[in-house]
């Protein structure tokens, strides 16, 4: 060992250093390539489970169209599809196809799944976008404020409204916002993505990505910019409620846990205001497990947006789904299942990279 790294016979200080950031960049590399080798497994337990589901009532075909065809007509249909197979050899044959991309056809209006997805999922992701801004908003300062009251009339309160946030059926507040805002009022439209002329601008857009608002700055007009952030307003605030809900309560715990911790009595000693210590020594702290919480918030916006777009007619995938149930066309209620399952999995990947980011303790 030289000179230059041995003082008074120990390794110098820039050497341990290294090896401290050496160790925690082989901490966070081997945290995430575990992480991401679990989406593997979930995926591939979650299609087969689905696959299952979908297959005890028989198959497809008949399923979808049992009773408006004759029985030669349904034979003819299920060999040409593939279902008179045995079950193995159908779900290794979608394995396959689902891994090339493929989530085969749907049955009432023979169009090719992945096309479905690609139509109506960008409205979701918009409408659950919308609901995650809305959630953040309103449940994040409530939080701070119940725990800057806390165990006051404030504090109650607030804990009350983050149960009925939570608690309330999402068509229910959906029906009671159209009827409140829409109906008495009138200052809200009632359902849609957008008016019908607005519609008609951004689909004859060319190479739309079909999330309306960014559509509607490409197009450059203002008033369809407004009315497609108007139409947004009910469903967002509906569905983004149910979250606001968990956030509150999550931010207020861990607010009131991070105002009791040594640091911050030492300075509330010091004389410094509770509302300051609140803002500015434990907001950040409290924000950690909000950021861990969110890919499973993602699943619960996903599974609320199902009812939502039902209620105000937003024409996403949960609106879509809703449709092809009734229609017992269980090969696309299939492939959206299995997507919206992948988008909750990597979103869930995507929040551990964050939260190891920026909380060092969640590696180990």
């Amino acid at each position: 060992m030289t000179a230059d790294t041995v003082v008074a016979g120990r390794p110098s200080p820039g050497v341990g250093t290294a090896k401290k950031k050496d160790k925690k960049e082989s901490g966070l590399l081997r945290y995430l390539v575990v992480r991401f080798l679990l989406i593997i497994p979930t995926i591939f337990i979650l299609v087969t489970m689905v696959f299952i589901l979908m297959r005890t009532t028989g198959d497809p075909i008949t399923a979808a169209l049992g009773g408006r065809l004759s029985a030669d007509q349904l034979a003819e249909r299920v060999a040409a599809a593939g279902y008179d197979r045995p079950l193995f050899v159908q779900y290794l044959e979608y394995l396959g196809n689902i891994i090339r991309g493929d989530f085969g056809t749907t049955i009432s209006d023979n169009r090719a799944v992945s096309q479905v997805l690609l139509t109506y999922g960008a409205a979701t992701l918009e409408l659950a976008f919308y609901a995650l801004i809305v959630a953040f908003i309103v449940g994040i300062p409530l939080g701070m404020i119940a725990a800057y009251y806390r165990d006051k009339g404030q504090d109650a309160s607030l804990r009350v409204m983050a149960i009925l946030f939570y608690a309330t059926p999402v068509f229910f507040a959906g029906l009671l916002m159209k009827l409140i805002f829409s109906v008495w009022l009138g200052w809200l439209p009632t359902n849609g993505r957008a008016s019908t002329r607005s519609d008609l601008l951004l689909q004859a857009l060319p190479d739309k990505v079909g999330i309306y608002v960014i559509d509607a700055l490409r197009l450059g007009n203002p008033q369809v910019i407004g009315d497609v952030l108007v139409h947004a307003i009910l469903p967002a605030i509906t569905l983004g409620l149910l979250t606001a809900g968990i956030f509150l309560r999550l931010v207020r715990a861990n607010v009131i846990g991070t105002l009791s911790l040594d640091y911050v009595e030492s300075a509330r000693s010091r004389g410094v205001s509770e509302f300051r210590l609140v803002r500015k020594h434990a907001y950040r702290p409290a924000l950690i497990p909000i950021i861990t919480v969110i890919g499973l918030q993602i699943a619960l916006l996903l599974g609320g947006a199902v009812l939502t777009e039902t209620t105000f007619e937003w024409k996403g995938l949960g609106f879509q789904l809703v449709q092809y149930l009734q229609a017992r066309d269980f090969v696309a209620v299939q492939g959206i299942v299995i997507l919206l399952a992948i988008i909750v999995a990597i979103t869930n990947f995507v929040v551990d990279i964050i939260a190891a980011l920026i909380d060092p303790r969640v590696r180990y």
